[in-house]
């Protein structure tokens, strides 16, 4: 039987392409959703960039028939706009307060329902309107089509118990054969069954068939960068392989992410002159509530958005504490920006560009949405390699959640993939403070 979608604004502006992933069922727009995206569609942003996008489609479907009494899409489903019929309003409870786009909404959904004999299905990602939904006795749900299994993706490391002999072979071969295929670069750590103490870490190369060691550490580091438990270890082993093009790190706050991705990124760019420039950015939303606009040219601006990125570099560059310097001391970071090695910069600018052999390093990527993120990766150019990092548990932006960013998106479509790599970090190393509060608040 065929079902009947009532969408709300909010889903049209998370995933444009939205009228077409609902196969054939029907889908209905009310008019309250239009006029919505009429004022969307003035931001300069990506809801904005969303709100134009929809709006284009709806018109190149107009030119197909009436919007009114349906347009028949290429998935056999059809596409209305309809508007809400004022009895219906008014049967809606005086506590929802009137005419708001959210009840013009539910008032279509109520109407379909009585005209239609079928399942009628309110999709919001609005948790308020769907609660709305379901006491009206509306079947409400999520726009779950780009939603992932986060217990899924946080299962990225494999423990396999081995014999003594085994674990000789390893090390002594350099590898050793998988008789049950893993995913390609995932991470495994080998336990002696005789000596559980006993263990070897590893990556999974090939078809997933074999295993080979991680790649040694330098005694003075990665730009002076030591890992300091396993996670670490296959994360920097990732950020190191050249034939893996996107990495994904997930982890709450202290684990490393961004600090492992930008050591690696300067030794990659600035020792071995793999890459020619460290590029770094990250999504300008604001944790709370914004201070509004800030003076100064387009650095100074960035300056308060980009500081844990500072903060970072000098920390590896050993430039914290300028006092006591002679006076041709000068910021780390600084440098390398004058001499072209680095590059900080919003998402705001990367639209239409082509980034051929850079390291892109993009920080709270928890805050993108998939669509944003599909934007990024479509940049890279020939020999340029892309790293993800955020934690799903801190997502300031109100169109995404733990499930449907970007982060998590790409970490799970890009599975078993030969050029990428994912590594959940689950021990904070920023202090005993910091890994504390993570944990218990």
């Amino acid at each position: 039987m065929k079902k009947i979608f009532v969408l709300d604004t909010n889903v049209l502006l998370h995933d444009s392409q939205a009228i077409f992933r609902f196969e054939d069922n029907d889908i209905i727009l009310p008019m309250a959703v239009i006029e919505e995206l009429d004022q969307f569609k003035k931001k300069p942003d990506s809801i904005g960039r969303s709100a134009r996008e929809v709006s284009r489609i709806i018109d190149q479907s107009r030119q197909l028939g009436n919007l009114t009494e349906g347009i028949l899409l290429n998935s056999g489903g059809t596409l209305s706009v309809k508007i809400s019929n004022s009895k219906t309003l008014k049967t809606i409870p005086q506590e929802l307060g009137g005419h708001l786009a959210d009840n013009v909404v539910l008032a279509v959904a109520l109407e379909s329902q009585q005209e239609c004999q079928c399942p009628v299905i309110v999709v919001s990602k609005d948790t308020n309107l769907r609660i709305k939904a379901d006491v009206l006795g509306l079947k409400a749900e999520d726009y779950e089509t780009d939603k992932v299994n986060i217990e899924q993706i946080y299962n990225d490391i494999s423990e396999i118990v081995v014999s003594t002999d085994e674990i000789n072979q390893f090390f002594h071969q350099g590898f050793l054969p998988l008789d049950t295929p893993l995913l390609v670069n995932q991470a495994v750590t080998l336990i002696d069954s005789s000596r559980p103490s006993h263990t070897a870490l590893a990556m999974v190369e090939g078809n997933g068939d074999r295993l080979v060691p991680l790649a040694k550490i330098p005694h003075s580091g990665i730009s002076r960068i030591h890992p300091r438990n396993r996670e670490q270890q296959f994360a920097l082993n990732l950020l190191l392989t050249d034939s893996i093009q996107l990495v994904t790190l997930i982890g709450q706050a202290g684990t490393g992410k961004t600090l492992l991705a930008i050591a690696a990124g300067l030794q990659k760019v600035a020792d071995e002159k793999t890459y020619s420039r460290l590029l770094i950015s990250r999504p300008i939303i604001a944790m709370g509530k914004d201070i509004g606009y800030l003076p100064g040219d387009v650095e100074e601006k960035l300056t308060p958005w980009m500081q844990p990125i500072y903060d970072n570099l000098d920390l590896i560059l050993g430039t914290q504490d300028p006092k006591g310097k002679p006076a041709h001391w000068r910021r780390g970071h600084e440098e390398l920006l004058e001499q072209g090695l680095l590059q900080i910069e919003p998402l705001t600018y990367i639209r239409g560009r082509t980034i051929p052999r850079q390291f892109l390093i993009v920080d709270e990527a928890q805050n993108l949405t998939p669509h944003e993120v599909k934007t990024i990766l479509t940049r890279a150019g020939e020999g340029t390699k892309i790293v993800l990092t955020g934690d799903p548990e801190q997502i300031d932006n109100p169109y995404v959640d733990a499930a449907s960013n970007g982060l998590t998106f790409v970490a799970e479509r890009f599975k078993n993939e030969p050029l990428a790599g994912h590594i959940t970090l689950y021990k904070g190393e920023r202090s005993l403070l910091s890994e504390r509060a993570a944990t218990l608040l």
